[in-house]
């Protein structure tokens, strides 16, 4: 799998590997993807911020990835 993200993985490099998983985010309500925030932020960070389970989003991300190549 040449796509792939771990928590540390910041939230606008997840976007540029496809543009797609932004819906990840949208559905646990991260709606500022194109905020200053979110350029440097890493998924733990995010998830932190927004009460959500960091391991069960990046399942999701990586499933999505994995389908998509």
């Amino acid at each position: 799998m040449a796509n792939q993200v771990t928590k540390d993985t910041i939230i606008m490099d997840v976007l540029k590997m496809n543009s797609g998983t932004a819906k990840f985010f949208f559905e646990i309500g991260m709606h500022c993807l194109g905020c200053p925030s979110a350029s440097g932020e890493s998924i733990a960070e995010a998830c932190a911020v927004h009460g959500e389970d960091a391991d069960a989003l990046i399942a999701r991300i990586n499933a999505f990835l994995a389908e998509a190549e």
